[in-house]
């Protein structure tokens, strides 16, 4: 049986047309990322079965569309979560989460009830109407019912755009122990980079309908010609693991063999982390100055030189040593010049390590 979601489409919704050719792995979560009116909604509807568009999808083998079938929704083994909370009013919170699980059969229910509740955070909810809760509460028992019709794969359609800030902030902690908890694969829709920074384990970049770059987060971000290296919020995201905490709250982090320094944050040695690096962040130096409060000046080779503007270049380096680990750093034309930098150079890449986010 495969293990991917394969998608191939190729039609039009009024006068929008799709032509996309994607397999995305079974585990994890994959971001579907780009502009408004890119296609990021027209596919994952296209997968729910509220769209019909030519082309095959296939999730884990199991066909849901090709030129001879097309599986209704209610048949797809999926669950769906929209922008807007969509709970029945007139239903408690756990008459909206038993309501999911109604959907699955007694034979197919792996995803417990009180998992999910834990998971989610959402006990002491309980028993609340949606109408008393907060908007980043209903986004979590919208969650909790989908995952309670025990889907093989989980849609969400840019969950957090409706919530504020401190919703967000609130909300983004229970995605990532869904991540790390449940073997779902999630497709995450949005246009919000840092939160497929945090989030994405894939990333799939679309523009006008089509897939401009598909692949495991860091290697689209920091790719040779990457089109999002231009961006002013770039930032490359990394693993990492913890060797050691000292006790002025800096921690060490491998990444890829080279030893980075992070602000611990109630870090422990052995936690799996990842690391935001922002090409803003990092400078370039022909050798390390131990006379600066930057802490972080690991060698590093330039493997790209890509000119932004007239006044502003990218650098793509690589800093790992067990396995390549590339970052990106911005520069201007006359640093670049004055340095006299070309691709293929060994070079001191320094990072501050104020802009290193260590998420668990």
């Amino acid at each position: 049986m495969s293990d991917d979601i394969a998608i191939s489409l190729a039609g039009t919704l009024g006068v929008f047309r799709l032509d996309v050719g994607i397999a995305l792995p079974m585990h994890g979560i994959t971001t579907l990322f780009g502009p408004s009116g890119c296609g990021k909604t027209s596919i994952l509807r296209s997968i729910a079965g509220l769209n019909r568009i030519p082309g095959r999808i296939a999730v884990g083998g199991e066909v849901w569309q090709d030129e001879s079938r097309f599986v209704l929704t209610h048949r797809r083994a999926l669950g769906y979560v929209f922008q807007e909370a969509s709970l029945f009013p007139h239903l408690s919170v756990r008459q909206n989460l038993t309501y999911g699980e109604k959907r699955a059969k007694a034979a197919d229910r792996h995803i417990r009830f009180d998992e999910v509740v834990d998971l989610l955070g959402i006990g002491h909810l309980i028993e609340r109407s949606p109408e008393n809760l907060s908007g980043g509460e209903r986004q979590r028992v919208s969650i909790g019912r989908a995952l309670l019709s025990q889907p093989r794969l989980l849609l969400m359609d840019e969950p957090l755009s409706a919530l504020d800030r401190t919703a967000k902030d609130e909300i983004l902690p229970y995605f990532e122990a869904l991540h790390a908890n449940l073997k779902i694969p999630i497709l995450l829709v949005s246009h919000d980079i840092s939160e497929v920074e945090r989030l994405a384990d894939h990333l799939v970049v679309l523009r006008e309908g089509r897939v401009v770059s598909s692949g495991p987060l860091n290697d689209v971000l920091s790719a040779e010609g990457s089109p999002l290296a231009g961006r002013r919020d770039f930032a490359a995201v990394l693993a990492g693991r913890v060797v050691r905490v000292d006790g002025d709250g800096i921690a060490t982090v491998d990444i890829a063999g080279r030893h980075l320094l992070v602000l611990a944050s109630g870090l422990a040695p052995g936690d799996s982390i990842r690391v935001r690096i922002a090409a803003s962040d990092v400078s370039i130096a022909r050798r390390r100055n131990d006379e600066s409060s930057i802490l972080n000046a690991v060698p590093a080779i330039i493997a790209e030189i890509d000119m932004l503007s007239d006044a502003e270049a990218s650098l793509r380096l690589d800093i790992g040593v067990a396995e390549p680990a590339p970052i990106r750093a911005r520069i201007t034309r006359r640093s670049l010049e004055t340095l006299g930098l070309t691709a293929g150079e060994h070079v001191v890449a320094q990072i501050k390590s104020v802009s290193l986010m260590a998420n668990r």
